[in-house]
């Protein structure tokens, strides 16, 4: 197969319908548009105009915010390091950490930290340098006898 000899199934592209090519073609003078008004101009954008009556999304009430603060970090499990593991990407007697994950093929891109998951299972003992974990992955990492090192939650502030 070379590229010049790719091509399309038959009836898989249609030809464009030529609006307005005079009224044997079926689609010509109003061209599919009907007639006068404001929807056979040009330039026409009344989505969710609702007449001049008020648009449902102004008569719905706002809720919600985004926090700009927020963290957005890679979400691994412990399943997946195990997987990485057994296919040898990662090294189980080295640290663990986002260097590692991202070298090994299990992140793509680093994000805000890595939180660890406790999907799947767990069976070589690894030291992890996370920046979250879930209860139930500190107990299946410390059930192998590997440990898991995370931030220090910061001290709260004195008023």
């Amino acid at each position: 197969m070379k590229l010049n000899e790719i091509s399309d199934l038959p009836g898989a592209t249609q030809k464009r319908k030529r609006l307005g090519r005079g009224i044997g073609s079926g689609s010509g003078k109003t061209a599919g548009r009907g007639v006068k008004g404001q929807k056979s101009r040009s330039g026409v954008a009344i989505n969710g105009f609702e007449g001049g009556q008020m648009p449902l999304y102004r008569r719905l009430p706002k809720r919600g915010f985004v926090n700009i603060f927020a963290k957005d970090f890679n979400i691994v499990s412990v399943g997946r390091l195990q997987q990485a593991i057994d296919a040898g990407k990662l090294d189980a007697s080295a640290t663990i950490d986002v260097a590692a994950l991202k070298a090994a093929g299990v992140l793509r891109r680093a994000k805000d930290g890595v939180r660890l998951l406790g999907d799947g299972e767990l069976t070589s003992k690894v030291t992890i340098v996370a920046d979250g974990a879930s209860k139930s992955a500190v107990e299946k990492v410390e059930k192998v006898g590997g440990s898991l090192t995370l931030p220090a939650a910061p001290a709260p502030a004195e008023a």
